[in-house]
């Protein structure tokens, strides 16, 4: 049978998806409207930590407009704690607390912002209106707000759990130890990083509507996982699969902010549209995503390296305190993902790691974009930097003398990763990544000549450099459907949602090499349960290599099926067949074709019958399930100058060198990084939530929470290193989150070496930074 030719895969095809985006055309959530469609308000407690003593709606229901109001004690039997999403890993001796949401709060709030009472009304400002007649009589409790208090075993208690303890895991391998014993140098630091916000574009959202007749729910969702929504939603709801489709439309950004399930409002909406037989609609407001959207990045790591006279690492340690908010449904992805990232791109003889996940009166911490390897990164880079300030040696040097050689892949870190499988890089070649990075940086010219032209020119311009590495492609599996039209058209269907991936084009690009089409002649359907009802969801940088290899695979079959039939059709051999512009020829009588619409009527005969083994149609429906996932690698390196009298610092120049083995479109992989590295710097120097001793958020506008703007993100110059994956027949790598993975290390790197604040004293150790805290630390402050 010919081979398929790669006219589009690798190729920087234009998006399929932009002409509806720039012309209004898509749909997103809020565009969704019906003629009886009712709005619905959330009533959230004012409280991080208090005792519901009382809730009185008796006021709201003489409201003019105001439909229904809905309390956890109107729920019946769908009050319950929510299913957990993730289980911990089998690790040894690892303890886990399972304390998961309910729909409303019933007995006690746990965080400024949890869901006490719903109403339903004829518009959302009736709605907003009739929250303020809900009389609720609150008990406040002592709060457990900041994080390290909190997990002292007198703290105040989140659930009946002393100490706040979620969870506490220790993974070792080798001989800590003895590496500590042996080495010439141990240093040891304190890291802090602190919280932030996904923010996407698009606010969550949620439509529901349930057809009484018909006894179906249809449910519209800004979500990342449509297909484990339509699972939870007829579990929860008693009803069967059949009776519910759910829709992910276009969705503006995600970020892991649309991951965790399950939000009560994912829950009350459709529960209270099928109560009602109507339909309804719920729209996040910017306030309300500030304290009802899940979090991510508290962490406080105690860490320590071992190594030799020569920079060689000996052996790290790493204890470490992770804020798990109020809940904790998505189990220790995060925590996990630190754990294993403080390894990074290195060879690590010793590792012995420990953390406790705490439980804090603050809003649930889940995955966003990087998923706890920022933390992970950051300590073992900021780590190297000291290592080699103290001995001497170059901080690229240092690191040259660690990489994990070429030859040693696959490399086996012997600890257990997220997905149940122990930490392995598949394939990587991190020598070159760095060293095409200082290449592009200017790295040799820029410290011997240019750095110290500019310094006497009365300027503070310093430079970073980090290299990371990133988890990608975990399983559980994806599965596509694939069919050709008998228009000629194909049609590609896929469980997981997208949310800026490029997943229309990317996926289209498969498909039509496989099946000798134009990439606009491949409709991708994505995120519609009725389309395809299996699969996880968006996530952990896995559309593409997990999705992308089930379209390969289901692509795969119907070509076999097109140049069987064809075959059959010109009475000859399938090798002597190939496929072209929709088009299958003879190779020897070019000029005797038949189109593969053509061949769709055949396939779906009228008479005869369909012999043993076949089946009708050119469609194919397969599933890719990885062993493990793919490592993306790389590096980042940047150049900043800091203004000396108000501390702002200027990113001058901006260069990634990254490995996501054999990209599917070069064009969709730069714009990933570009997002990443736009997000990297503003958890660096913008973005941080802000809590009181009371749990309270003190900066929840957008006027107080700063997010970088197009005048802050500079010029990123790109290049790329390909060594494929062996996980998948692709060969591919994730890519979403790796621009923003390694930014703070790197911006901590750069800015210290502008300051010169190390050398006083002061190193940094903390992200975010502030001009505000930049004063402190150039001025000899302390954490």
């Amino acid at each position: 049978m010919t081979a398929a030719t790669n006219r589009y895969f690798g190729s920087p095809v234009l998006r399929n998806e932009d002409a509806p985006l720039l012309t209004g055309a898509a749909m997103f959530v809020d565009d969704i409207d019906f003629s009886d469609m009712l709005h619905v308000a959330f009533l959230r407690s004012p409280h991080a930590h208090a005792r519901i003593e009382k809730i009185d709606t008796t006021a709201t229901h003489d409201r003019d407009g105001v439909v229904a109001v809905f309390t956890a004690d109107d729920l019946g039997a769908f009050w319950a704690p929510s299913p957990l999403v993730v289980p911990p890993p089998p690790i040894e001796d690892l303890v886990f607390n399972q304390r998961t949401q309910t729909p409303l709060a019933r007995d006690v709030v746990r965080y400024v912002g949890e869901p006490v009472a719903l109403v339903v009304a004829e518009n959302r400002y009736l709605a907003e209106d009739a929250l303020d007649r809900i009389v609720v009589d609150y008990d406040p409790l002592p709060v457990a707000a900041e994080l390290e208090p909190s997990a002292q075993v007198d703290a105040p208690m989140v659930h009946d759990v002393r100490g706040n303890v979620a969870a506490e895991v220790r993974q070792v391998k080798g001989d800590y130890n003895l590496a500590k014993n042996n080495a010439d140098v141990v240093i040891a630091r304190r890291f802090l990083y602190e919280h932030g916000l996904a923010q996407p574009i698009e606010t969550r959202g949620i439509v529901a509507r349930w057809d009484t007749k018909a006894e179906h729910l249809s449910v519209w969702a800004a979500t990342q996982t449509p297909t484990s929504l339509h699972g939870g939603l007829a579990q929860l709801m008693g009803l069967g699969s059949h009776q519910i489709r759910v829709v992910a439309p276009f969705v503006g950004g995600g970020f892991g902010s649309k991951l965790l399930m399950y939000y009560p409002e994912e829950l009350m909406v459709p529960w209270a549209a099928r109560q009602l037989g109507s339909s309804l609609k719920w729209i996040e407001d910017r306030s309300e995503h500030f304290v009802a959207t899940s979090q991510e990045r508290g962490q406080i790591h105690d860490a320590e390296i071992a190594v030799s006279q020569d920079g060689k690492i000996l052996g790290l340690k790493d204890v470490f305190l992770h804020d798990n908010g109020a809940y904790n449904p998505y189990g220790l992805t995060v925590p996990i993902n630190s754990q294993c990232a403080v390894l990074g791109p290195y060879v690590v003889p010793a590792y012995d790691s420990s953390f406790k996940a705490i439980f804090t009166n603050k809003p649930i911490v889940a995955p966003f974009r990087g998923a706890g390897r920022q933390h992970g990164v950051f300590v073992i880079e900021r780590l190297l930097d000291i290592a080699a300030r103290q001995l001497g040696i170059d901080r690229v040097e240092i690191r040259r003398r660690n990489l994990i050689p070429s030859d040693a892949f696959p490399y086996k870190n012997g600890i257990m990763f997220q997905d149940f499988t122990e930490l392995q890089y598949d394939s990587g070649n991190y020598l070159p990544i760095l060293e095409r990075t200082l290449e592009i940086i200017g790295y040799e010219s820029f410290v011997r000549d240019e750095q110290p032209i500019l310094r006497a020119e009365g300027k503070c311009v310093g430079i970073g450099v980090v290299c990371y590495v990133e988890g990608t492609g975990i399983g559980p599996y994806e599965g596509a459907k694939v069919q050709v039209d008998p228009s000629g058209r194909v049609h590609v269907a896929t469980g997981i949602g997208t949310q800026g991936q490029s997943h229309f084009t990317s996926f289209a690009q498969i498909a039509a090499d496989l099946l000798g089409v134009a990439v606009d002649e491949v409709d991708v359907t994505t995120g519609d349960t009725d389309q395809f009802g299996w699969g996880a969801g968006t996530f952990a940088s896995r559309g593409a290599v997990v999705a992308g290899n089930a379209v390969h695979e289901a692509c795969s079959a119907v070509r076999e099926k097109i140049l069987n039939l064809a075959a059959e059709h010109f009475e000859c051999s399938s090798q002597q067949l190939s496929i072209e512009n929709g088009e299958v020829q003879t190779l020897d009588k070019p000029d005797q074709s038949i189109t593969i619409g053509e061949l769709a009527v055949l396939a779906n005969p009228m008479r005869g019958a369909v012999k043993p083994g076949t089946e009708p149609g050119l469609q194919a429906t397969r599933y890719f399930g990885p062993e493990a996932g793919t490592t993306a690698s790389g590096a980042h390196a940047m150049i900043v100058e800091v203004d000396r009298e108000t501390m702002m610092v200027k990113i001058l120049k901006y260069v990634v060198v990254h490995d996501c083995g054999t990209p599917i479109n070069p064009m969709v992989v730069e714009g990933q990084i570009h997002g990443g590295v736009a997000q990297g710097i503003g958890n660096a120097f913008y973005e941080k939530v802000m809590y009181d001793d009371a749990g309270q958020i003190m900066n929840a506008t957008l006027a107080d929470y700063l997010i970088p703007t197009s005048m802050d993100v500079p010029v990123i110059e790109l290049d790329h290193i390909e060594t494929p994956s062996t996980m998948n027949p692709l060969g591919i790598k994730g890519v979403g989150e790796a621009g923003a993975i390694p930014v703070a290390p790197a911006f901590a790197q750069a800015v210290e070496d502008a300051l010169g604040i190390a050398e006083g004293g002061s190193e940094i150790l903390e992200i975010p930074l502030s001009p505000n805290r930049l004063w402190e630390l150039a001025e000899g402050g302390t954490q």
